[in-house]
C-alpha cells in the first residue's frame, strides 16, 4: 500500500543524540519534548518517502517491561504505537532486551502483509540486517536513517547502510528542534529543575525546631560520609550534603498570620502512607474530621473506576505533575460534602495521611517508581503532591471568586 511506516530505536536515537549534544550516550544528559520529536519525525518521514504516514512505532526498554511515564506519553499520541523490551542492569549499566527482536519480527512481518510501500528505519544495530533484507524481498523500499555521529564518524552498522535503499541523516539542527542538553554545574547534571508550586513550598522558612532537627541529621550524615585522603595522607571526612527539608520539616512550617491552635506544629506530612499510618513519637494524630475525610476510592463507583482506568491508558501522560492534577480533580468532582475541600485546603501543604497514600498508590501506576528500592523518587513527590495542591487551589478560588469575574 502506498504508505510508509517508521520503526525507532530510542536506544540508539536519544543515545546518539546525547553522544552529539552532551558529550556521552547517556539519556539522563538530555531533555526530550517528545511532541516535538515525534513531528519532526512525521514531517520528514512523509517528505522522503512522498508517502502519508500509516504509524509510527516507538521501541524501547523499560524495567520490568512497565511503561515509564514517557513511554505513556508517547503512547497516546496520534498514529504512535510504543513496543517495550526489558531494561536490565548489569556491571552497572543499563541494557535492553528483545528491542531488536521486536523491532525485526515488526519490520518483517509488516513487509509480508504489505502493510505499506516504505519503511523507515531509524537504528545503527547490525541486528536488523536479516529483516531488512526480507523487507526488501518482499518489495518494501527501506529507508535508513542515522543521527549526526558526535566524531563525525559512522554510529551504524557498515552492512546495515550498505544494504539500505536509501540513506539520510538527522544533524544537530534537525535534532535540536527537539532535544536539549542538560545544563551542568561543575561535573555534575543538576537536579531537575522544580516547577514555581513546588520552589514555594522548598522555600518556606523552617522553624527553630526544624532546622534543630535538621542540623543533627546533617551531623549524622557527616559522620556516616565516605573519608578522603588528605595531601599529607591523613584520612579527612567529607561532610554530607544538605539535602530539602524532610515532610516532617515542612509540617511544622506555620502559614503567616495564623494562630498556633488552628495550625500545630505537631502535624505532618505522610509521605509514605502507602505502607499504612504509623504513630511518630511526639506527633498527635489527625482530628477526627480530617481523619474522616472519603478517599477517592471510597467516593468511585465501579462503572466510575472502569472509565478512570480507560482515561488513565489513553490519555494521561504519567508527568507526576500531571498525575497529581488529574487525581485531585476526580476527588473533587466526586465530593459529596463540599466542607470536605474547604478543611483540606486550609492544610495546606499537609495532606491526610489516607488521601495522600491513595494519592502516591495511583502515582506509582504510571512507572514513577524508582525501581532500586520501590520508591517513587523524592523529586517527583514533591510534583505529585504540587499538581494536587494546584488542582484544589483553582477550585477553591473559582469559589471565592467575585460573580461576574
Amino acid at each position: 500500500m502506498d504508505r510508509c511506516i517508521v520503526l525507532v530505536d530510542a536506544g540508539y536515537l536519544l543515545g546518539a543524540a546525547a553522544s552529539l549534544l552532551a558529550g556521552e550516550p547517556s539519556r539522563s544528559r538530555i531533555t526530550v519534548d517528545h511532541t516535538a520529536l515525534i513531528q519532526g519525525l512525521r514531517e520528514r518521514a512523509e517528505s522522503d518517502t512522498e508517502r502519508p504516514l500509516l504509524r509510527i512505532y516507538w521501541f524501547d526498554g523499560a524495567p520490568d517491561r512497565v511503561p515509564q511515564p514517557e513511554h505513556r506519553r508517547l503512547r497516546v499520541m496520534p498514529r504512535v504505537t510504543v513496543r517495550l523490551g526489558a531494561l536490565t542492569r548489569s556491571d552497572g549499566r543499563w541494557a535492553q532486551k528483545g528491542v531488536d527482536a521486536a523491532m525485526h519480527a515488526e519490520l518483517t512481518e509488516l513487509a509480508r502483509n504489505r502493510a505499506c510501500s516504505d519503511i523507515v528505519l531509524v537504528t545503527g544495530d547490525g541486528d536488523l540486517l536479516p529483516g531488512m533484507m526480507a523487507a526488501k524481498e518482499h518489495g518494501v523500499a527501506v529507508h535508513l536513517w542515522a543521527v549526526q555521529a558526535a566524531d563525525g564518524d559512522y554510529n551504524q552498522s557498515e552492512d546495515l547502510v550498505a544494504e539500505a535503499d536509501e540513506r539520510r541523516v538527522l544533524d544537530r539542527t534537525w535534532i535540536t528542534k527537539a532535544v536539549r542538553a542538560k545544563e551542568l554545574t561543575g561535573v555534575c547534571a543538576p537536579p531537575p529543575a522544580p516547577r514555581p508550586e513546588i520552589a514555594a513550598i522548598l522555600s518556606a522558612p523552617l522553624p527553630d525546631s526544624a532546622l534543630g532537627a535538621t542540623a543533627e541529621r546533617t551531623v549524622e550524615e557527616s559522620e556516616h560520609a565516605p573519608a578522603t585522603a588528605s595531601e599529607n595522607g591523613t584520612q579527612e571526612r567529607v561532610p554530607a550534603p544538605k539535602g530539602v527539608p524532610t515532610p516532617k520539616d515542612l509540617a511544622a512550617l506555620r502559614a503567616p498570620g495564623v494562630p498556633p491552635a488552628q495550625n500545630p506544629t505537631s502535624a505532618t506530612l505522610r509521605w509514605s502512607s502507602d505502607k499504612g499510618w504509623v504513630d511518630r513519637p511526639g506527633v498527635a494524630a489527625e482530628s477526627p474530621d480530617v481523619a474522616s475525610m472519603p478517599t477517592l476510592a471510597q467516593l468511585t463507583t465501579a462503572e466510575q473506576r472502569w472509565a478512570d482506568r480507560e482515561e488513565d491508558i489513553t490519555t494521561v501522560g504519567g508527568d507526576p505533575y500531571e498525575v497529581g492534577q488529574v487525581f485531585a480533580r476526580r476527588w473533587m468532582a466526586r465530593l459529596g460534602e463540599q466542607s470536605h475541600l474547604h478543611k483540606l485546603s486550609g492544610m495546606y501543604p499537609r495532606i491526610p495521611h489516607r488521601i495522600d497514600g491513595e494519592l502516591l498508590r495511583y502515582a506509582a501506576r504510571f512507572g514513577l517508581l524508582a525501581h532500586k528500592d520501590d520508591q517513587i523518587d523524592e523529586h517527583d513527590r514533591y510534583a505529585i503532591r504540587a499538581g494536587f495542591w494546584r488542582e484544589i487551589d483553582v477550585r477553591t478560588a473559582a469559589e471565592h471568586a467575585p460573580a461576574g469575574e
